[in-house]
């Protein structure tokens, strides 16, 4: 299998202030005590209108995020295209409640299409379906229209009017369109949503595609069932393939409400599901019928997806198959895979410093939680340090 150790290749993009800057965070990061504090203090200093931006701009910002605009994210694009690693722009601004805020966030999820079009470095768009809806709808909605409001109706048809918009941008455009996954409550609509937006646009390739979430243990299954109904209907089903995001929360909630968890039982669980799906898509009678791009941070699944890709004679530069991880995270996963020539892609995160701390907040906190993660990240840039003062 392929080996993620080579810290050249990992940080050969990185000057040594970026190297130090980044050596600086995890090792806050790895203290969930020195992430608490530094969050309330960033709280703090924000609602109480401190100088603080030009420091969280120069730190954590610089380190998970390309720029406030989509024309500041260009060094970063720029730079990572150098070693064939392409861009996803991911406008996180989050949050919002108003109908003029969403929107803006439309007309911007529109733009970054517009900036993908045509250009290799930037092979795909994303978008929240809650950074264009209000939360509540979609829990509202989440298990049907049946029995809701006329005035919640017309919401929620204003909802997809606005999905339908971005995808059939994306259409137009020959750019497909991530629909990330949210939380169990409002997912099966955004599901939903986007099953009738497949049906629309990929009726020739896989523009639109769906998250799969294999932190849950009902999503082999789901998978299993939506590529079957992608080729009833003679469409290309688009997935994005990650573990997810909402392991602890989605928990306390089914604790509180007193209904059965649908988080996998252990990590073991979930890391079995997620290789898998890979397995399964990548089978004879669903590879012609999907699109793939492998959202994760987990070596594992990363070398085992290669040699998936090798034993089943797949050309490293198909279409078919992407790799993905965070800007700012698994460089040695990203750049490496790139240097032997898979096809690779970051989500680079954008949008006014204040708007993105939510996003920034969740790194942090992924950051601490995961076990061995913040360690293996440190480990590797201690590496590279050392080798570049020995050269």
């Amino acid at each position: 299998m392929i080996s993620f150790n080579n810290t050249e290749i990992a940080f050969k993009h990185k000057s040594n202030k970026d190297l130090k800057r980044a050596h600086f965070l995890f090792s806050v990061m790895a203290s969930p005590f020195l992430v608490k504090s530094g969050k309330g203090l960033t709280r703090f200093g924000l609602n109480t209108g401190l100088p603080i931006k030009g420091i969280i701009k120069s730190t954590i910002f610089e380190q998970f995020c390309g720029g406030e605009t989509i024309e500041e994210c260009s060094v970063t694009i720029e730079n990572m295209w150098k070693y064939h690693v392409g861009t996803i722009l991911d406008y996180s601004v989050e949050g919002k409640t108003r109908v003029e805020d969403f929107e803006a966030t439309t007309k911007e999820i529109i733009a970054t299409i517009h900036k993908a079009k045509g250009n290799p470095s930037i092979p795909f768009a994303v978008f929240k379906v809650t950074g264009i809806a209000r939360f509540s709808l979609l829990e509202l909605t989440n298990s049907g229209l049946e029995g809701i409001s006329a005035e919640d109706l017309n919401e929620y048809h204003e909802t997809v009017e606005r999905i339908n918009r971005i995808c059939k941008e994306a259409f137009n455009a020959s750019v497909p369109v991530f629909i990330d996954a949210e939380e169990t409550w409002i997912q099966d609509v955004i599901d939903r949503i986007c099953h009738e937006m497949m049906l629309q646009y990929n009726q020739e390739k896989a523009i639109v595609f769906n998250t799969v979430q294999m932190y849950r243990h009902d999503r082999l299954e789901f998978l299993k069932n939506s590529i079957a109904w992608a080729k009833a209907k003679g469409i290309r089903y688009g997935v994005k393939l990650v573990r997810g995001a909402y392991m602890e929360k989605e928990r306390d909630r089914a604790a509180e409400k007193g209904y059965p968890s649908p988080i996998q039982p252990d990590k073991k669980t979930c890391d079995t599901d997620y290789d898998r799906a890979l397995e399964f898509l990548l089978e004879p009678e669903n590879y012609t019928q999907m699109a793939l791009c492998a959202g994760s941070h987990n070596e594992h699944s990363s070398a085992y997806l290669a040699d998936l890709i090798a034993k089943k004679g797949i050309d490293k530069t198909d279409q078919h198959i992407y790799f993905a991880q965070l800007l700012g995270m698994s460089d040695h996963i990203s750049y490496t895979l790139a240097s032997q020539g898979y096809n690779v892609v970051k989500y680079v995160p954008y949008g006014p410093v204040k708007e993105v701390i939510p996003y920034l907040f969740r790194r942090a906190d992924e950051n601490t939680s995961v076990k061995g993660q913040t360690g293996r990240e440190l480990k590797l840039i201690e590496e590279e340090i050392k080798r570049r003062k020995g050269s």
